[in-house]
C-alpha cells in the first residue's frame, strides 16, 4: 500500500443538533450530563462556531440552519448560496418562470391559454410539499408566488397537497400556515381559475421519508396525493379541526386526509391524473427524493403504485445531482464542487464514513457536495446502520453505540486517515418536543465521546469535534422566567411550557482534542463557521491548506 501524504490522522464527529446556549432554561444540552463534554473544555481547544444564517448560505441571519447546508458547509470549505435563497432569488429574478421547465408545465396544463381545450381534458396543475416558513425544506411564499404566476399564464385548475410540519416550527402551528393559505386561495379563486387543497398530512406520517427509512410513508402519501385514499374532510380546516381533539397530535404526525368534492359528494377534489402537471415544492433534497422517484422511475418496486398517472412532474430543484432526480426542475441547486472528501482522495487519502440511516446521507452526499456515490471506492469506506423505525423519544440513544463500535474498530486498526461520523440523537429526538428524552440523547452522545477519546489516545487520532447546528440546546418554546429560575426536572411535564420542535439560531461547539497536547486555536478570524473546519482539518492532517477554501482554525 502506498504511504499516505497525511502526517497525522483525525476523525470527525458531528453531534447533530447539539447547540450552545448561555440559557439553561429548556436547555437539554445544559441539562444532560455531559462529564467528556465538560472535561474537554479544558483538555482541547475550543471555538464556537456560526452554523446558521448567511455562515451556511441562507439569505439572513435570522434563518435557522439545518444538518443539509451544515454539511454541504463541513465539506465543502466554503459558502454557497442555499435553497431557500436560491429559489427566492429566481422568484424575484423571474428567471424561475421564464425557465424552460415552467414553460413545459403551463403549455401542458393550460394548453391554449386555458381555453375549451383544458377544461375539456380536465389538465390540473399539483403542487405538493410542506406548507410552512420555517424555510429548512420549503416556504410557504414560494408556494404562493407559483399560484399567482399560473393564474397570469392561464392555468384554470390547480389543487394543493399540503405536508404540515410542526418540526421546523411550532408542534401546533398549522392553524396559521392553514389560514394564510385560505386567504390566498379566496384571493386567487374566479370564474377562470379553480384552486382548491386536495390532501394533506403530517411530514411525519407520509410523503417525506428519508434515505429509505420507510417506504410506507411514501405508499401512503402516494395513496392520498394521487388516488386519493383516505379520510375525506370537507375542507383543510375542518380536518385540522378534527385532529386537534386529540390533545396529544402534533402536526407533524396529522393524519393522511383527502378533500371531497363538495358537500353532496364525497368523492376526492384531486386526484392525480395523467396529463397532469406536478410540481413537488420543497427546495431540500432528503425528503424529496423518494416521493419524486415514485413518479418518475418506470421500473420501481419500493411499493405498488397501482395506478401510475402519466404526468410531467417537477422538483423544485434538483434533489440528486448525480441520479438526475428528477430530471426536470425548476431552480438549478448550487454546484458545489473541489470538496474536502474529493481533494483527499485526488491524493489517496484514505477515508472513512459513518452514521445511522438517518443521516448517513449526510456524512456522504451532503458532505460530498450533493454528490451521490465515491469518489475513489478502493480508498474509501462508508458505513450505514439502519436505523430503527420507531418513534426517536422512544429510543433515545438510537443508534449511537454502534456507531462508535464500527468507529473505535477502525481506529484501532488504523482503516483511515480522515473520517468522519455523525450522531443523529441531538437533532432527531430534539425534533420531538421530548425534553427528557432529549436530555438522555445528548447524555448518550457523550457517552460515546468518552469512548472515542480513550480510542483517540491509544491511537494517536486527533479528534474534531463539533456540531452542524442547534436544537436540544432550546426544547421550550417560551422564554425563560423573569427571575431566571430554572425548574426543570421539578416541574410537571403538564405544567412546562410549549415544546420546541425546530433547529435554533446557537453557535455550536468546536473541541479539537489532540492526545499530543492541546491544539492552539486561532483567535483572529472573526466569526468563524462551519466551513473553516476543512482546511482546519487539512492542516490537522499535516497537508496544505487549500486555496478558496476558508481560513483553517489552528
Amino acid at each position: 500500500m502506498t504511504k499516505s501524504a497525511a502526517k497525522r490522522r483525525v476523525l470527525t464527529v458531528v453531534m447533530d443538533g447539539v447547540g450552545v446556549s448561555p440559557v439553561t432554561y429548556g436547555n437539554a444540552v445544559a441539562h444532560a450530563h455531559t462529564p467528556n463534554m465538560q472535561w474537554l473544555r479544558g483538555a482541547a481547544g475550543y471555538l464556537e462556531l456560526a452554523a446558521h444564517g448567511k455562515a451556511v448560505g441562507l439569505p439572513s441571519d435570522s434563518d435557522i440552519g439545518n444538518s443539509e447546508v451544515g454539511h454541504n458547509a463541513l465539506g465543502a470549505g466554503r459558502v454557497f448560496d442555499q435553497g431557500a435563497k436560491l429559489v427566492q432569488h429566481a422568484i424575484d429574478s423571474g428567471s424561475m418562470f421564464s425557465g424552460d421547465t415552467w414553460r413545459e408545465i403551463i403549455q401542458r396544463v393550460a394548453g391554449d391559454g386555458g381555453t375549451a381545450g383544458n377544461s375539456a381534458h380536465g389538465k390540473t396543475l399539483h403542487f405538493i410539499g410542506l406548507l410552512s416558513d420555517g424555510n429548512v425544506h420549503s416556504h410557504e411564499n414560494h408556494l404562493y408566488a407559483m399560484l399567482r404566476q399560473a393564474k397570469k399564464d392561464s392555468v384554470r385548475r390547480v389543487r394543493i397537497h399540503v405536508l404540515l410540519d410542526g418540526r421546523d416550527v411550532g408542534q401546533k402551528t398549522a392553524e396559521v400556515y392553514v389560514e394564510r393559505l385560505e386567504r390566498i386561495l379566496t384571493e386567487l379563486n374566479s370564474s377562470d381559475f379553480d384552486v382548491r387543497v386536495a390532501s394533506g398530512g403530517g411530514r411525519m406520517v407520509i410523503t417525506m421519508d428519508r434515505y429509505e427509512a420507510d417506504w410506507s410513508m411514501v405508499e401512503s402519501g402516494w395513496k392520498t396525493h394521487v388516488l386519493g385514499m383516505g379520510p375525506v374532510y370537507p375542507s383543510l380546516s375542518a380536518a385540522i379541526a378534527e385532529f386537534r381533539k386529540d390533545p396529544a397530535l402534533t402536526d407533524q404526525y396529522l393524519p393522511a386526509f383527502v378533500i371531497s368534492k363538495s358537500s353532496s359528494d364525497h368523492g376526492p377534489c384531486g386526484t392525480i391524473e395523467s396529463g397532469d402537471a406536478v410540481i413537488f415544492f420543497n427546495f431540500r433534497g432528503d425528503r424529496a427524493i423518494e416521493i419524486s422517484r415514485a413518479f418518475i422511475e418506470d421500473n420501481f418496486s419500493a411499493f405498488d403504485r397501482g395506478r401510475r398517472p402519466d404526468v410531467f412532474y417537477a422538483g423544485m430543484t434538483q434533489y440528486d445531482g448525480d441520479l438526475k432526480i428528477p430530471p426536470r426542475y425548476l431552480v438549478k441547486p448550487p454546484v458545489i464542487d473541489n470538496t474536502l472528501g474529493e481533494l483527499l482522495a485526488s491524493q489517496g487519502i484514505r477515508q472513512f464514513a459513518c452514521s445511522e440511516t438517518q443521516k448517513f446521507g449526510h456524512v456522504t452526499y451532503f458532505w460530498n457536495g450533493n454528490r451521490s456515490g465515491y469518489f475513489d471506492r478502493k480508498i474509501e469506506e462508508y458505513v450505514e446502520i439502519p436505523s430503527d423505525n420507531i418513534r426517536f423519544e422512544l429510543k433515545p440513544w438510537m443508534k449511537a453505540a454502534e456507531i462508535c463500535d464500527e468507529t473505535v474498530s477502525r481506529m484501532h486498526s488504523g482503516a483511515f486517515d480522515f473520517g468522519r461520523i455523525n450522531f443523529a440523537n441531538g437533532d432527531m429526538v430534539g425534533h420531538t418536543g421530548d425534553f427528557d428524552a432529549a436530555v438522555e440523547a445528548v447524555a448518550t452522545v457523550d457517552l460515546m465521546l468518552g469512548r472515542l477519546i480513550d480510542a483517540a489516545k491509544k491511537s494517536d487520532v486527533i479528534l474534531l469535534i463539533t456540531a452542524d447546528h442547534g436544537n436540544a440546546d432550546e426544547m421550550f418554546d417560551a422564554p425563560p422566567p423573569k427571575d431566571g429560575s430554572d425548574p426543570y426536572p421539578y416541574l410537571p411535564i403538564a405544567n412546562r411550557p410549549r415544546p420546541k420542535t425546530s433547529h435554533t439560531l446557537s453557535a455550536v461547539p468546536l473541541f479539537v482534542f489532540d492526545p499530543k497536547g492541546i491544539v492552539k486555536m486561532r483567535t483572529d478570524i472573526a466569526k468563524p463557521g462551519l466551513a473553516n473546519l476543512a482546511n482546519t482539518t487539512l492542516s490537522l492532517m499535516g497537508l496544505p491548506q487549500q486555496a478558496g477554501f476558508m481560513p483553517g482554525l489552528v
